[in-house]
């Protein structure tokens, strides 16, 4: 399908390759998952704008000429009446019935990384856009997949109203284009005076060459070219179930502690070499695999006994009252022990069987726009590698300790799992900007954040509870505890050289949980997306017929929950 080649081809131009290492640009000494997002913006930007400078630059070379001269011949060819004058013809308004039946509503936003509804900057090069370079990179796999008819859908920004839908009709039929579907509606958008939707079917060498010709018309005010599930070709590719987080792989940077002089294990050799072996049990995992098995060393055991002491003395006092609650099961069922370092399969068991999430082992650390994916499917990306011994206590990127001990109790509570469930979901298809406020958020909340408790303020963060020395600071007189505001904590600065000198507290875990849904619906993204936890898919919510069945579904479940509450009040 086009959309699917379309969106995977963006994927491999603009996706992120580098590594977060300092001889790439990586602005700190520790990994955090809001300096990935800022560093991952910056180098997709950069790879983004070399990518369409190298393709304006080919614009006259074989391939592309080869789609222009195809549609110009069969232009020539063409009965003479159906020659395109675009600027000058005019044309009655066509008539539409069954307005009833028209698909809702697309709105296009301007400015935002999603849509931007073909224009170009004033600083941009004229010449070819994003999408007709996505466009053109999805055609260029072979004759037939430039040739194939696909399916798509045109949003056509009309200045001088709706007498300029016949020349866009018109260039259509010249372009041996077959309409599906048409809908138009006022315009939200400044200087435009209608919005028209066209679903269509067409060559792909022809739709390229349709939107040129639509775009050279001074009567349009713009065109963005959709796909499948009314998704712009440029919004960022997104896994739609859960086997196709292994395509995530090869965007897994492995943290190389010889690359950076203040690593632990910098000097010792033997670690460094653990540590690969470890990634490379990590990187042949796939979807529906039993998670690997490590026989982890004295030393590694021996590293977590450490810093498991630590964290029991410190939970009855300082951790919120979820995480003691699960924390407290976990050694109930002998998964927590001090003697050994836990199995990540037993605890993706026993997570699974409390609130559906389950552990994919990582090799190392992911691009901040995969890892927040993952949440959606009620994933979480796991390492499985120790901090080096003489470092108990602090480590430069996330491990298996952390992770164990800091985010596992928590994503066994059904509200904090669902609130994490839900920063994934807010991710799907997010532009990189927004990325990097939902990587600050969860930096502030799901890493290091506070609650209250009984007029108490407790912590919860994974990065709080796997670090005492933080956990006695954030606890303090010392720092700044603010309310938690989704739309100020999105861009509140972060210190990742020394503690936070500002935290954030949540009333509770289902405030936190209202805010951020009224926060998120605030976001650019212009469709809705829910997970199916019985396919494990993540379903778009683009047309009536699917909520309508999401709708039938809810009202089942409602009457289910509403005999139950008769029975309660009634039991003879």
């Amino acid at each position: 399908m086009m959309a699917v080649a379309a969106a995977q081809k963006n994927r491999e131009m603009f996706a992120i390759k580098k590594s977060y290492s300092i001889e790439n640009g990586y602005p700190s000494r520790r990994r955090s998952l809001v300096d990935d997002a800022r560093f991952e913006t910056l180098v997709v930007k950069q790879t983004k704008q070399s990518v369409l400078e190298e393709a304006r630059q080919r614009a006259n070379d074989d391939s592309l000429e080869d789609c222009v001269l195809q549609a110009q011949q069969q232009e020539h060819h063409a009965p003479q009446e159906d020659k395109i004058e675009l600027n000058n013809e005019e044309h009655d308004q066509p008539q539409f019935e069954d307005e009833e039946e028209m698909i809702p509503n697309i709105e296009v936003h301007e400015e935002q990384g999603d849509y931007t509804d073909g224009r170009q900057d004033d600083n941009e090069d004229a010449g070819l856009t994003e999408e007709e370079v996505v466009l053109a990179n999805a055609a260029s796999e072979s004759p037939e997949a430039e040739n194939a008819v696909q399916r798509a859908a045109v949003v056509v920004h009309l200045k001088d109203g709706m007498g300029s839908l016949g020349r866009i009709l018109k260039a259509v039929e010249t372009y041996r284009g077959s309409i599906l579907h048409l809908e138009s509606r006022p315009s939200r958008n400044d200087g435009m005076d209608h919005d028209v939707l066209i679903k269509l079917d067409m060559t792909r060498a022809n739709l390229l060459q349709l939107i040129r010709t639509l775009r050279q018309s001074s009567s349009f005010g713009g065109i963005s070219l959709l796909a499948e599930n009314n998704i712009s070709v440029k919004t960022p590719w997104f896994p739609k179930h859960a086997s196709e987080l292994d395509n995530c792989n090869h965007l897994m940077t492995k943290y190389e502690p010889d690359l950076d002089m203040n690593h632990p294990g910098f000097a010792d050799k033997v670690y460094r070499q653990r540590r690969k072996e470890i990634a490379e049990i990590a990187f042949a995992y796939r979807y529906g695999d039993a998670i690997p098995r490590i026989e982890y060393t004295e030393v590694e055991n021996k590293t977590w006994k450490a810093v498991f002491t630590t964290v029991v003395d410190l939970v009855q006092k300082h951790a919120c009252a979820e995480y003691r609650a699960v924390f407290k099961k976990l050694r109930d069922e002998n998964i927590f022990v001090e003697e050994r370092i836990p199995q990540l399969e037993e605890v993706s068991n026993f997570l699974r069987r409390n609130t559906g999430f389950t552990l994919r082992p990582a090799a190392g650390l992911l691009t901040a726009r995969d890892f927040l994916a993952s949440l959606a499917f009620r994933v979480f990306q796991s390492t499985q590698y120790v901090r080096h011994v003489t470092s108990p206590y602090h480590t430069p990127e996330p491990d298996c300790i952390h992770e164990l001990l800091g985010h596992m109790p928590l994503l066994a509570d059904p509200s904090f799992a669902q609130f994490s469930q839900e920063i994934g979901l807010a991710s799907l298809g997010a532009s990189d900007e927004e990325i990097e406020k939902l990587s600050t958020v969860y930096w502030f909340t799901v890493e290091f954040g506070l609650c209250k408790e009984q007029g108490q303020v407790k912590a919860y963060g994974a990065g709080l509870l796997s670090a005492y020395g933080e956990l006695l600071h954030a606890l303090s007189d010392k720092p700044e505890l603010r309310p938690f505001e989704p739309a100020s904590t999105a861009v509140q600065p972060y210190q990742d050289q020394e503690y936070q000198p500002i935290y954030y507290v949540a009333e509770s875990f289902e405030d936190a949980k209202d805010k951020f849904r009224r926060w998120v619906s605030t976001m650019s993204r212009p469709f809705e997306v829910r997970f199916n936890p019985h396919t494990e898919r993540v379903e778009i919510l683009d047309s009536v017929d699917k909520l309508e069945t999401l709708v039938s579904q809810m009202n089942t479940e409602l009457l289910h929950l509403t005999n139950a509450i008769s029975k309660l009040r009634n039991p003879y």
